[in-house]
């Protein structure tokens, strides 16, 4: 919850209070989803007084950093973490404050980005991939920018946390693969890949290939550190994105850079336009189907937070993304994150009083995981509204048995889970929709009402290639 508020408000940080050692247990998940989405929390533990610990009482929080160390104060921003025992709180602090603040945003290296410049600019068939960076950074113009001035393809990068570029723009051509060999084939015929914001690469599942094809040369922006060591294959620049981009854009018109719009990578067509002919032969709504009717009457301003590993590409399709920090989800693939978080991205708006309604598209399976949060937002009063597609499985474990070569994995469907039950036990407003017009006529009742509103709608349970399903968002 707190890591949705942060992203809503430009990552600023926000504080957590957890309950000793049992409260560090509890949020270890969340702790590694804030971490790989460098999310800045201030999470404050518990401690039993000073004199208890040395017989380890209960609740006592055993060497409390060791626990979430490797996820906790790593640049470039992140949580930290901080054990308080008990009677510290009654200690009076008779030092005065100092107030200070501290510039996390750097520039890159002049005579390296000069170098990236010179290559770009030679190159005869560039591409562009951008990751979460972008957005968080504010350069979605520069981004543009640039790619408008190469007049090259712009992906996103794998499992990316943020939407990083207009997606309705003619130059964006969809999500990466997740997968090793399938994305190396997706950038076969580039000369020259340049990678902003992002790792090198997210990788999910395992499919066999080289990180780049004979020809296939990488530049890499990054603020970092840890995603330039680890890259497997490329020339590393540590940056801020939006001031990588803007140092890029200003050298690439000294240099005369100017290609024009050219169909030299036809053979990458946008992703999003595989699954136009995405409709239901039966009577239940696919995913795509649903996502649409919503996406046609939504308020053009809502935020968008979302958890529905079987069917992102679908909704990336359904809502394109078309204004910086409108969309959101995690880093980590740990479920159970997103609904808390835009119960978090909702408080934000409230706090500042935007007025902008938000959206959680999330699964069936992953609505069970953190439901408490909804009493949060029931007690606030909170303009929110969560679709529930309902395919009563976890589809994307099948897919990925299948990709394995493993199908009918026992123990993988979920029948009988009363979606709008556990909604109106913490007090949400709920409604079921069986087709469209329902679908439709129920967000447009929920646009008006007071309070979070939990809709909930069968969808067709049709699987698809789990690494096809990664060319998307999240």
């Amino acid at each position: 919850m707190a890591g949705g508020y942060s992203e809503a408000r430009q990552n600023k940080p926000a504080l957590v209070s957890l309950h000793t050692s049992a409260g560090t247990g509890n949020a270890m998940g969340t702790i590694v989803t804030a971490f790989l989405t460098k999310i800045p929390l201030v999470i404050v533990a518990g401690q039993q007084t000073r004199e208890m610990l040395i017989g380890e009482p209960m609740l006592a929080n055993r060497e409390a950093a060791t626990l979430p160390r490797p996820y906790i104060k790593c640049p470039p921003m992140g949580p930290v973490y901080i054990s308080v025992p008990l009677d510290d709180w009654d200690v009076p602090y008779t030092r005065p404050v100092i107030p200070r603040s501290v510039s996390t945003r750097f520039g890159p290296d002049p005579e390296r980005l000069k170098q990236f410049a010179e290559r770009i600019h030679k190159a005869q068939r560039p591409a562009l991939v951008l990751g979460a960076e972008v957005d968080k950074a504010l350069a979605w113009d520069t981004a543009v920018a640039v790619a408008e001035l190469l007049a090259c393809p712009v992906f996103q990068a794998p499992m990316c946390e943020r939407a990083v570029f207009p997606e309705t723009h003619e130059q964006h051509h969809g999500p990466l693969p997740t997968a090793r060999g399938p994305l190396a084939q997706y950038l076969d015929g580039f000369d020259l890949v340049i990678v902003i914001g992002a790792e090198v690469f997210r990788y999910y599942p395992w499919v066999a290939g080289p990180v780049l094809v004979d020809g296939t040369e990488l530049l890499h922006i990054t603020n970092d550190p840890n995603d330039a060591a680890k890259a497997l294959i490329c020339d590393s620049l540590l940056s801020d994105a939006g001031l990588a981009l803007n140092g890029l854009h200003s050298l690439l018109k000294s240099l005369g850079t100017s290609k024009q719009l050219t169909k030299h990578y036809s053979h990458h067509e946008n992703v999003l336009s595989k699954s136009k002919q995405n409709t239901s032969s039966g009577s239940l709504m696919t995913p795509l189907e649903a996502f649409s009717a919503v996406a046609e009457i939504r308020p053009s301003d809502t935020l968008l937070v979302h958890e529905t590993p079987s069917s992102t590409a679908d909704l990336v399709q359904a809502w394109p993304s078309t204004e910086p920090e409108t969309c959101f989800t995690f880093a980590s693939g740990g479920l159970g994150w997103n609904m808390p978080a835009a119960v978090g991205v909702a408080v934000a708006q409230k706090t500042i009083s935007s007025g902008r309604l938000t959206v959680l598209v999330v699964g069936d399976g992953s609505f069970q995981y953190s439901l408490q949060c909804l009493y949060t937002a029931v007690q606030n009063q909170l303009r929110l509204i969560v679709l529930v597609p309902v395919n009563e499985e976890y589809a994307v474990l099948k897919e990925f048995a299948v990709l394995e070569e493993t199908p009918r994995v026992p123990h993988l469907d979920i029948p009988g889970l009363d979606i709008s039950a556990s909604a109106r036990s913490w007090g949400c407003s709920t409604f079921k929709a069986l087709n469209r017009d329902e679908l439709q006529r129920h967000f447009r009742t929920a646009l008006t009402t007071q309070g979070p509103v939990v809709i909930e709608f069968p969808v067709d349970r049709t699987l698809r290639p789990l690494v096809a399903q990664t060319l998307s968002r999240g």
